[in-house]
């Protein structure tokens, strides 16, 4: 197995776009590294230009011990599994699966017997001498994943390979994959646009904004201390609330009520600064009573999550939520306080959105 290092790597389309944009990243050894950001952020061509798929306009990849950035993709000892998982429709299971096998030279006694092993691992011996079109998604991805397998890589590259599934199999198919990387041992990088996946599967995730990478840390890094109000926005089921206000001493005006600073922030804001507070609605503590340090509003909204539901209050200058548990959602029109549970706010800079008591997260891990 081995290491993915990223140096400077650039990729710049005819026309002067520039997908990905001077990126310096490290991936250890048997790491799930997940890449995270909305559309066209280029976290889909960094991949490419990692399986060699896409040619680096500058920089460099290293795969172990290996300066593979001018390989081609077949010299790069890596398996890609697509987001439509790529299966040629005329093979049968074990032919897709031995196929690459098959490019690189071994015979055939040994290509099908990786091919029946990698697929009894993914519980495909009765289906072999199947098409695809015989199968579910769920037994295609599976398909591409003992291909993958069989291949013996040293890095594992998936392209979204969920995204096709509806949403029971997903949920099943992220736990197989993740145990399946787990046993296997083997340095994984795994695109998604979605951030229920990265949280619930990646060891460590890069989240990516126009071709940059404005996080990297785990899962809880980057859902409980967001870098920037980007990241903010973009990870969570429910929107972060991200209210507006001046430093007042050891406060923040929010369009006239108090929201405390936290302690960690205070050395870096001064009195009249604007400056973004950041507290999740799972952080918030609900009350129909009033509490010093609460954002008083009225509850316009309140909407069902299945175990919890989301309530919304709207107040002069701003609207915040915050998760209640279910049958404890008040009523519309009621006055409601919410109230930040200790050392969950955050305070960011209104210049430049980052996070006031931290440096800029570097791309550097």
């Amino acid at each position: 197995m081995a290491a993915i290092k990223l140096d400077g790597l650039t990729k710049v389309y005819p026309g002067g776009v520039r997908a990905v944009d001077d990126l310096t990243l490290t991936i250890p050894d048997g790491e799930f590294f997940a890449l995270l950001g909305p559309s066209g952020c280029g976290k889909t061509t960094l991949l490419r230009t990692i399986a060699g798929l896409e040619e680096a306009t500058s920089g460099s990849v290293r795969i172990g011990d290996r300066d593979v950035t001018h390989l081609p993709p077949g010299k790069r000892e890596l398996a890609m599994v697509f987001q439509d998982y790529a299966l040629f429709p005329h093979m049968t299971v074990v032919d897709n699966i031995s196929y690459p096998l098959k490019i690189k030279g071994l015979a055939k006694d040994d290509r099908l017997g990786r091919a029946v092993k990698a697929g009894d691992e993914l519980s495909l011996d009765g289906l072999m001498q199947r098409r695809p079109a015989e199968l579910s998604g769920g037994q295609q991805q599976r398909v591409a994943l003992a291909r993958a397998i069989a291949t013996h890589p040293q890095v594992f590259l998936f392209d979204e390979p969920l995204s096709n599934l509806d949403a029971r199999l997903r949920l099943e198919a992220r736990t197989f994959l993740k145990r399946l990387q787990r046993d296997l041992g083997v340095t994984t990088v795994f695109v998604t646009h979605d951030q229920a996946e990265a949280l619930a599967m990646a060891d460590r995730m890069a989240v990516m904004d126009a071709g940059r990478i404005r996080q990297v840390g785990t899962a809880r890094e980057v859902f409980q201390r967001p870098a920037s109000t980007f990241v903010a926005n973009f990870i969570g089921s429910t929107p972060m609330n991200l209210l507006s206000g001046v430093v007042r001493g050891q406060a923040v005006n929010v369009s006239g009520q108090i929201v405390q600073l936290p302690g960690d922030a205070r050395q870096h804001v001064t009195d009249g600064q604007d400056v973004v507070v950041g507290v999740r609605p799972e952080y918030l503590s609900l009350s129909q009573s009033a509490a010093d340090g609460a954002l008083r509003g009225v509850v316009a909204i309140v909407e069902n999550l299945g175990t919890a539901s989301l309530v919304t209050l709207e107040s002069d200058g701003f609207t915040v939520a915050a998760t209640v548990a279910d049958g404890e959602e008040p009523a519309i029109g009621t006055d409601a306080w919410a109230l930040p549970i200790p050392g969950r706010t955050l305070v960011y800079r209104r210049e430049d959105g980052e996070l006031v008591d931290a440096p800029v997260v570097a791309a550097v891990a």
